[in-house]
This record gives C-alpha cells, sequence and structure tokens, in this order.
C-alpha cells in the first residue's frame, strides 16, 4: 500500500484544503489520473496520482485543510491484504479474544494491553470510515454489499480501462446487489451524463485543448470509456460545447431564524487579503484619472471580429487596452519596474507579464500572460481568453499568477465607471479600466465644436509614488489614452 502526501504544488506553501474527491474508495486509477481538488492560498489545483492501484483510503475529508505533508489517500493492490468485515457483521469476541484487553488475564505488562488497545480502536475506526463511505462498501480485498441474502461468486472483471476495482474470483459478492445496485463502470456505450466519464489522461487533455465536455460525449470504447476518437467526433460534428461553468455558491447565506453566520478567512481569499493589506501600507499609492472617447476603438474592435482570423477568438475593448499599454511601457519604463525595499534598489523589467484580475467565486485572482510583448494581436487575444476562461472556471494554477508586471482590472463588467485600485506586490501599477458607455461629447472637427454622442469610459492608474513621480504616471496614461481615442496613432510608438 502507498500513501499520498499533500505535496507543496508551488512556492512554498504550507496547507491546503481538500476541495473535491474525483474518486472513491474501490476505485482503479492509474498514473496521473486526477484524484482530488485542492485549493491553495493561490488557486485550486488538481492532483494527479503518483500510484497505480485500487483507492484503498480516503483520509482526509472534503472541506478540511492541512498541512503539507499530510497522508490524503491510500492506494494499493486490494487483493494483497485480507478483506475487513463490515462493522455490522462482525462476530463477538471470544473469552480468549477479550483478554488481550485485560493485562492480568493476558499477563502481560501495562505496555502490552494499550498496544492491543490502540490497535484494535485504530482498526475500529478504519472501518467506521468505510462503512461510511456511500455506495459500495470495500474491503481489503474485494468489494461487498451487505444484504439478507445469499452469496454467490462474482466474476473477475477486466479493469485496464475500468475505474472498478479487481475482484478476485474466490470472493463473494451478493446476488441481490448485483440486481439492484448500478454498477460502477458501464459494460457498454453509454449516452452522456450516465456516468463519470472515463478517459486516459491523453484523451482528457484532447478534450480540454477542444473545449469539449466530456460529460457530454457519447462513449464507444471499452467499459464505456470516451475515446481519441469520441472527443474528435465530438468536436467535429457540435455535438458539445464548451462546459457551462458551475454557479457561484455562497456558503454566507444566514440560515433561517439566525441573525448571522461565520465564514472562516482560507484559501485564495485569505492570500489575496494579505497581500492587499502589504501593498498598501508598504508602497505610497498615487491615483489619477482620465476621461477617454473610445468611439474609434470601439469601430476598430468591430472590425476585428469581422475578419476571418479572428473569428475564433473573443475580441474585446481590453484587447486593444492591453496592447495600448504594452506600447505606453516603452516611453515610460518605470511603469514596468519595481521598488526593491530589499536591495534598495529599482527593477526594470524588458519583458511585461500581464496580469488581468479575475473575480472567482472563491476571491479574487490575477493570473498573467507572460512576455505579452512579444505576441501578435491575435495571439494575444487567444491568451486572454484561455487566460479568463480558466480563472473563471477556479482551474488558474499558481505559475500562471506568480511574476506578473502590471495588471489591468477590468470593471467595466460591472457597470462600474471607475475606482482606485491596489497595486499588486511585485509590481509598480495598475490600470482600472471602466464601462464603455454612449454619452453627449464635445467633438472638435478643427473649424467649430459640435455636440455628439460618443463611447466614453474612464481609466484610473494607480501607481507607486516612491519612484514614479506624477509627471512619469501622468505621460503614460495619457499615452494609453490616445492611442484608445485614435488607435492608429499606435504606428507612432
Amino acid at each position: 500500500m502507498s500513501e499520498f502526501k499533500l505535496p507543496d504544488v508551488g512556492e512554498g506553501l504550507t496547507e491546503a484544503e481538500i476541495v473535491a474527491w474525483k474518486v472513491k474508495v474501490g476505485d482503479v486509477v492509474a498514473i496521473n489520473d486526477i484524484i482530488v481538488e485542492i485549493e491553495t492560498a493561490k488557486s485550486l489545483v488538481e492532483l494527479p496520482s503518483p500510484f497505480a492501484g485500487t483507492v484503498l483510503d480516503l483520509m482526509v475529508p472534503e472541506g478540511e485543510t492541512v498541512p503539507v505533508g499530510t497522508p490524503i489517500i491510500a492506494i494499493g493492490d486490494a487483493s494483497a491484504a485480507p478483506a475487513e468485515p463490515a462493522p455490522e457483521a462482525a462476530p463477538q469476541a471470544s473469552e480468549a479474544e477479550m483478554d488481550l484487553y485485560n493485562p492480568r488475564a493476558s499477563g502481560g505488562g501495562e505496555g502490552e494491553s494499550l498496544v492491543g488497545r490502540n490497535k484494535v480502536e485504530r482498526g475500529a475506526v478504519r472501518r467506521q470510515r468505510r462503512a461510511a463511505t456511500p455506495g459500495v462498501a470495500v474491503g481489503a480485498s474485494a468489494a461487498h454489499v451487505q444484504t439478507q441474502g445469499a452469496f454467490e461468486p462474482g466474476p473477475t472483471p477486466d479493469v485496464e480501462d475500468s475505474d472498478e476495482p479487481a475482484v478476485p474470483a474466490t470472493s463473494a459478492r451478493p446476488a441481490a446487489a448485483r440486481e439492484q445496485a448500478p454498477a460502477l463502470v458501464p459494460s457498454a456505450a453509454t449516452t452522456p451524463s450516465e456516468a463519470r466519464a472515463l478517459a486516459k489522461p491523453p484523451v482528457r487533455k484532447l478534450a480540454k485543448d477542444l473545449g469539449i465536455d466530456l460529460a457530454q460525449v457519447s462513449a464507444t470504447g471499452p467499459n464505456g470509456t470516451v475515446t481519441r476518437a469520441d472527443v474528435e467526433a465530438a468536436a467535429g460534428s457540435g455535438e458539445t460545447s464548451y462546459a457551462p461553468a458551475a454557479p457561484a455558491t455562497t456558503s454566507y447565506d444566514v440560515p433561517a431564524g439566525e441573525r448571522e453566520t461565520r465564514e472562516p478567512i482560507k484559501g485564495v481569499r485569505k492570500m489575496m487579503a494579505g497581500a492587499m493589506v502589504q501593498s498598501a501600507f508598504t508602497a505610497p499609492h498615487v491615483t489619477e484619472w482620465i476621461t477617454v472617447d473610445v468611439t474609434r476603438t470601439m469601430e476598430f474592435v468591430d472590425r476585428l471580429r469581422t475578419r476571418r482570423e479572428f473569428r475564433e477568438v473573443k475580441v474585446s475593448p481590453l484587447l486593444v487596452l492591453s496592447r495600448a499599454v504594452m506600447l505606453a511601457m516603452r516611453r515610460t519604463p518605470e511603469i514596468n519596474s519595481f521598488w526593491d525595499e530589499a536591495a534598495q534598489e529599482v527593477v526594470y523589467k524588458s519583458y511585461v507579464n500581464l496580469g488581468i484580475a479575475a473575480a472567482t467565486p472563491r476571491g479574487l485572482v490575477v493570473p498573467n500572460v507572460k512576455d505579452a510583448q512579444d505576441l501578435s494581436l491575435l495571439e494575444l487575444a487567444g491568451s486572454l481568453n484561455q487566460l479568463t476562461a480558466t480563472a473563471r472556471e477556479g482551474k488558474t494554477q499558481p505559475a500562471e499568477m506568480s511574476g506578473g508586471t502590471f495588471t489591468i482590472t477590468n470593471v467595466g463588467v460591472f457597470g462600474v465607471d471607475a475606482g482606485t485600485p491596489i497595486i499588486n506586490p511585485g509590481e509598480s501599477a495598475i490600470l482600472c479600466f471602466g464601462a464603455v458607455r454612449k454619452q453627449p461629447w464635445v467633438v472638435s472637427n478643427g473649424r467649430e465644436d459640435e455636440l455628439a454622442i460618443r463611447q466614453i469610459t474612464t481609466l484610473a492608474l494607480s501607481f507607486d509614488h516612491r519612484h514614479i513621480d506624477g509627471e512619469k504616471g501622468s505621460r503614460f496614461l495619457a499615452d494609453v489614452a490616445g492611442i484608445l481615442e485614435d488607435p492608429a496613432s499606435a504606428l507612432l510608438f
């Protein structure tokens, strides 16, 4: 038997919460199969299994936070150890067995009696844990269902592509259970959503890359597994689409009859709170605003959407703003620098890891596009699409949130006009993008002014005033606004 200990998934994390088990006792797993979803101080992370075999024990319940290094799951060969009977079927202890609990009867010392008692208590706890597992109660060598009826020998299934534990030919399984209990793995091809989708890691990766929900794919492989051909067929026929994001659940709803409730601060929210406090009280923030006519940018976005190469990606004003930010940094490199307090140095960076703040059900995360300055407009659009989709699904990995150099927070999607954003630790500036609204605006045609309906937005830039003075911050903000007002002016940078 092998115990999998909770690993440090990145950057010296010390603990994590077990959010959801993807397997149950008795499931057969292969190396790299996803077995559990955990939440760290950075994000939600899916952990693959480092072992192959049968799940013998889930050692930590969902919702519990444990330190790194804690054993969380036991995986091994179900037929390697004798079966443990269910608690209800355990026979009464004989007088000889009872003597093991009595140091006087056994002739042993106090230490021996304590060892014997501890072994029995640990065994009882493990049996109770297994008995509490929903579905099929699984012993160490075979799966059993406690029923009133005769036991008949059960067949040995082919478990090469199955999630069901192997059952030795000599084990017994109740006939009534085989007739009434649904099979863990269907014996033939299944229709969508009848069972948990079974697929090998390469097939799962292909489905993820193509945006295919495995639960909606008709499985034609052995024992109801989804094959590569199934995924490709679903992608080609349009049979399925992107999996809809689960609705956000609010654990802070006050129960009926109570006036208040409490929610523990942990995971992503705890990390975000600490980072914001650290930034707000170490870096002197200055925030400047500018209101700009973005009518031409909105027209440019509409033209991009009609181009053949952009039809497969989502194009929004955020794309143009992101490019404008990187162009404006060429004139004001201090915006893309960092004040190193320990070394008493300003670190200038020749690369841009562009962070996009994203609200998720578990808190605010800021994943970033690595080396965004080297991407074409089309490549940048695809990266932004993937980044935001992953964040909304809660699947952003710690590596995707580290190393950011500049952040954009888009409050306009909530209908908010502007704000005073707090700089992310390790950066020197953050730009707030407000809602784009149609408003009356004075337009000059060179000879006279006239009133027209234009599309207007507000930009707010917060920057670290230790090394970015008002002139540099204002110049950068004005350059960004100028590109949004006239996208053709980007050719001047």
